[in-house]
C-alpha cells in the first residue's frame, strides 16, 4: 500500500515551481544568474530592522509582539497601511486591509475563496507562475485574459467556462488575475484605458479582479497609473462596493524573509479572508508584523528611492548589453519598473533547451518562459532578472548567452 493512492485529486495540479529549483544554482559561485525575481540582500535595510527587533524585544512590547496575534493582524501596521493605500487614492481604513504570510498566502486564500473545480480564472499569457501554482489546488481552468483587446467578448468567456458532459462541476467565470505594474515575467505594464477595460470586461461578466500589486514601487521611468482599485474605487462610488481585490508584500521593498503581505479589500471580503486564516495558520507571525510597523513608518520611502537607484542602473546596463550583443531576432521589452526583461527568440527556438546548454557550456541562468503559460506554450521565450545583475555579471554573463545563441 501506499499513500500516494490516497491523495486528493487537487494534488495531481501541484508541481515544482521551476523558479525555485533554479534558485538553486545560485548556491554554485562560478554561475551567473538572471533567474531568481529577488531583491538584492545588500540593499536590504538591515540595520533599521535589527535595531527594530531589539527595540520591541527590550522593550514593553516584547509581551504582545510574542503573543497571539489577532488574525486580521498587528492593528498599527494594518492603520499605516490603509494611510499608504490612501495615498494610492484608495480611501479606506484597517477594516479593509488583512495581513498575509506574504503575499503568496494571499493569492492561496483568494484562490480558496472564489474556486470550485472546472471554473475559471482569467490571466494573462503569460502570468506570474506563482499565481498558477496557487490557483491551481483548486482545479480551475484558464482561460485567457487580453487588457490590450481581443475577440473574446463576455458572451464568449463565458460559453467557454461552461460546463460540458466531459467536466464537472464549476463553469463560471470568477476572477481576473494580472500585474498591471511591472509584469513578472514580462516587466510590460497596463496603461489606464487598458485597466479600465479590464473593469469593463470584470463588470460584464460580474467577477472579481485580484491586482497582484508587488512591484508597484519600483517604478524607474515614466508617469506612475493609478492601480485597478482606485479605478474601481471611482465607478463603484468606495472600496466596499468594488470587486477589486489589491495585493500588496513587503518582499521587494523591505524583506522577503519577514513574509508580510497584505490585502486591501472590501470589508465583507475581509470578513471571509479572516476565518480562513483562522482555520489555517490563526495569524501571521505577530514579531514580524510589529517590526515591519516600525521599519516601515521609519524608512520605508528612502528604501524605495534606495532601490530605485540601484535597480535603474542595473536595468539600463542589462538592456545596454542586449542591445549590444544580441543577435538578429531576438527581441525584448523594456520596462520602465521592477525586476524583469522579458526575450523573445526567434519562432521555433526552445528556451527550455537553451538553459541546458546555457548552465553547461555558459554557465549563465535564466527562467524558461514556457513556466509562465497556463498552457505550457510560449517556448521560444524567457526571462532575465535584473535586480542582482551587478556589472560583471552583465557584461560577462549577456556575451556569454548571446554566444550560445549565435552558435
Amino acid at each position: 500500500m501506499t499513500l500516494m493512492n490516497l491523495l486528493a485529486s487537487r494534488s495531481s495540479r501541484m508541481k515544482a515551481s521551476e523558479i525555485r529549483e533554479l534558485l538553486k544554482l545560485l548556491d554554485q559561485p562560478d554561475i551567473i544568474s538572471f533567474a531568481g525575481g529577488i531583491p538584492d540582500p545588500a540593499l536590504f535595510p538591515t540595520e533599521a530592522i535589527r535595531d527594530a527587533y531589539a527595540s520591541v524585544l527590550g522593550g514593553s512590547e516584547a509581551g504582545a509582539a510574542l503573543q497571539y496575534q489577532v488574525s486580521e493582524g498587528y492593528l498599527p501596521l494594518r492603520r499605516w497601511l490603509a494611510g499608504q493605500m490612501g495615498k494610492l487614492g484608495i480611501a479606506c481604513d484597517e477594516a479593509n486591509i488583512f495581513i498575509t504570510s506574504g503575499s503568496q498566502q494571499a493569492l492561496d486564500y483568494l484562490g480558496k475563496l472564489f474556486l470550485s473545480p472546472g471554473d475559471t480564472a482569467l490571466v494573462t499569457w503569460p502570468t506570474y507562475l506563482g499565481a498558477l501554482q496557487a490557483f491551481n489546488a483548486y482545479e480551475p481552468r484558464y482561460d485567457r485574459l487580453r487588457p490590450e483587446g481581443g475577440n473574446m467578448t463576455p458572451d464568449a468567456y463565458r460559453a467557454a467556462a461552461a460546463p460540458t458532459t466531459f467536466s464537472r462541476g464549476g463553469g463560471k467565470v470568477k476572477f481576473a488575475y494580472l500585474v498591471p505594474d511591472f509584469a513578472n515575467p514580462t516587466g510590460e505594464t497596463l496603461n489606464r484605458q487598458q485597466r479600465e477595460a479590464v473593469l469593463d470586461l470584470a463588470g460584464e461578466l460580474d467577477i472579481a479582479v485580484i491586482e497582484d500589486a508587488a512591484y508597484r514601487a519600483l517604478r524607474y521611468d515614466g508617469e506612475g497609473v493609478p492601480p485597478i482599485l482606485a479605478l474601481d474605487c471611482i465607478r463603484s462610488g468606495g472600496i466596499d462596493k468594488a470587486r477589486t481585490l489589491y495585493c500588496g508584500s513587503f518582499s521587494k521593498i523591505l524583506s522577503p524573509g519577514m513574509r508580510v503581505g497584505w490585502v486591501c479589500a472590501p470589508r465583507h471580503v475581509v470578513e471571509k479572508l479572516v476565518l480562513m486564516k483562522q482555520a489555517s495558520d490563526l495569524h501571521s507571525p505577530s514579531i514580524n508584523q510589529v517590526v515591519m510597523h516600525r521599519v516601515a513608518e521609519a524608512v520605508f520611502d528612502g528604501q524605495v528611492e534606495k532601490l530605485i537607484g540601484a535597480y535603474r542602473e542595473r536595468r539600463d546596463g542589462l538592456l545596454a548589453a542586449l542591445e549590444a550583443n544580441m543577435p538578429k531576432g531576438v527581441t525584448w521589452s523594456r520596462p520602465e519598473g521592477g525586476m524583469f526583461v522579458w526575450v523573445t527568440l526567434p519562432e521555433g527556438s526552445d528556451a527550455t533547451a537553451l538553459l541546458a546548454r546555457s548552465v553547461k557550456e555558459a554557465r549563465v541562468a535564466f527562467v524558461p518562459g514556457n513556466a509562465f503559460y497556463a498552457d505550457g506554450s510560449g517556448r521560444n521565450t524567457l526571462r532575465l532578472s535584473f535586480t542582482l545583475a551587478d556589472r560583471r555579471a552583465v557584461t560577462e554573463g549577456i556575451p556569454r548567452l548571446a554566444a550560445i545563441l549565435k552558435g
